[in-house]
């Protein structure tokens, strides 16, 4: 029977579903997203929404047109008859209305408009920022999951060696039951952690496809990323540059700009607006009218009493314009820290790939001494049990720390504000 399960195990294990068809680089992943992600897609059509309204509050520039079609019939009173008659008009009449001056109100909201479509366009950006930080994390994520899938699968190999030995061992009375039973256990415990590692790269492949705005990776296999592509950058200036770089900082100042142009807006609700208005047409009791009729004017309109509507507006304009100011200030800070901690994650990563350089080499040194000593008969079980869980452990650390010290650069780019 035992026979039977260590061939099931082997069988699950040389024929578990491999992805090498079609290749994808770490650059092609990028393309993809930056291309037709629905997050871009959504942050490109609110750009395209803000440049209308910046459209829209232009149009206070312009002379606004007007054409009125009238027909009315009905009973009156005619003052100058001292009688009610019946009255019929029929009128077609082309309005134009030209805001000749209004202290500030259409510039004001021209400025505003501007603000918010910059504020947009640096929303655009810090998607596409958080958006290439999220397809370069989920990449390295599963490389590593990957190369945990290839430690794995060369463990099981080594306590399906050490069962072989285990089960000769027995069979010629050289070592007791427990042996054999202890390494058909840690065989049955390797492959468990393969069942766990495969899904673990199972959801990895989900997480960077969903990453890339696709269904699935269809297949594809990662490609290891260039030594060159990954090194650390210099240190000096890195925060004067993240201040400069990064798009949230850049949104404050675009909603800065928009909130002072709406408090400019607000203010000019005290003033005055002068207007030119003019009409022409025609206007008669039959139809079509044959009547020429026309009119040009100038409207002045000061405000007077709004029930106190401009004032409390004034303030809400006042306490946004503050409110944009400290939050400026705390993104600052927030940047900074940023910088500094993705410093330190890259430093420690990079140690730990240093350290776990010398414990691969010195654990796997320990597996082999072991494994040779087990199969010359002088070692035991627990010691080659032991000495292939401190390797694998120690390969998977090394692993960890690689991409770790990817991720963390993908991180200190952000920070700094760079794709």
């Amino acid at each position: 029977m035992r026979p039977l399960l260590i061939f099931l195990i082997c069988f699950f294990i040389w024929n578990s579903p491999t992805y090498g068809e079609v290749q994808i680089t770490l650059d092609e992943a990028l393309g993809i997203a930056l291309k037709s992600h629905p997050q871009l897609i959504e942050a490109r059509e609110n750009l395209h929404g803000a440049e209308a309204g910046t459209g829209q509050a232009l149009a206070g520039y312009y002379p606004q047109i007007s054409i009125s079609a009238d027909w009315s019939r009905g009973r009156s009173f005619l003052t100058t008859l001292e009688n009610i008659k019946t009255t019929e008009v029929t009128s077609e009449v082309i309005y134009l209305k030209q805001t000749i001056y209004d202290f500030g109100r259409t510039s004001g909201a021209v400025e505003a408009a501007r603000g918010n479509r910059s504020a947009v366009a640096g929303s655009l950006a810090i998607t596409r920022q958080d958006l290439v930080l999220r397809v370069r994390t989920s990449y390295y994520l599963l490389l590593a999951a990957e190369k945990q899938l290839l430690a794995t699968r060369e463990t099981i190999r080594a306590r399906e060696e050490i069962y072989r030995q285990a089960e000769e061992f027995f069979n010629q009375g050289i070592r007791s039951k427990v042996d054999l039973t202890r390494a058909e256990a840690n065989l049955y415990a390797a492959a468990t952690s393969l069942i766990r590692a495969e899904n673990n790269r199972d959801i990895a492949r989900l997480e960077l496809a969903n990453a890339v705005g696709i269904p699935s990776l269809a297949g594809r296999k990662l490609v290891e990323p260039s030594a060159a592509n990954v090194a650390l950058p210099e240190r000096s200036g890195d925060q004067q540059e993240a201040l400069t770089n990064r798009p949230e900082l850049q949104r404050m100042d675009a909603l800065n700009m928009a909130a002072t142009a709406n408090l400019k807006k607000v203010r000019s609700g005290y003033l005055p607006v002068l207007s030119g208005t003019a009409s022409v047409g025609y206007a008669d009791r039959d139809f079509p009218p044959r009547g020429n009729v026309w009119a040009v004017g100038v409207n002045l309109t000061i405000p007077l009493f709004s029930g106190f509507s401009t004032i409390e507006q004034e303030k809400e304009a006042m306490a946004s314009l503050r409110a944009v100011a400290a939050r400026r200030n705390d993104l600052k800070l927030q940047i900074e820290k940023d910088v500094a901690s993705a410093r330190l994650g890259v430093r420690e990563a990079k140690a730990r790939m240093a350290s776990t350089e010398k414990e691969v080499a010195a654990s796997g040194e320990n597996q082999t001494l072991a494994m040779e000593r087990y199969h010359e008969g002088v070692g035991n079980i627990i010691e080659v049990t032991d000495s292939q869980s401190q390797a694998l452990d120690a390969v998977t650390s090394q692993n960890q720390a690689a991409y770790d010290y990817y991720v963390a650069l993908a991180r200190l780019d952000r920070a700094m504000g760079k794709e």
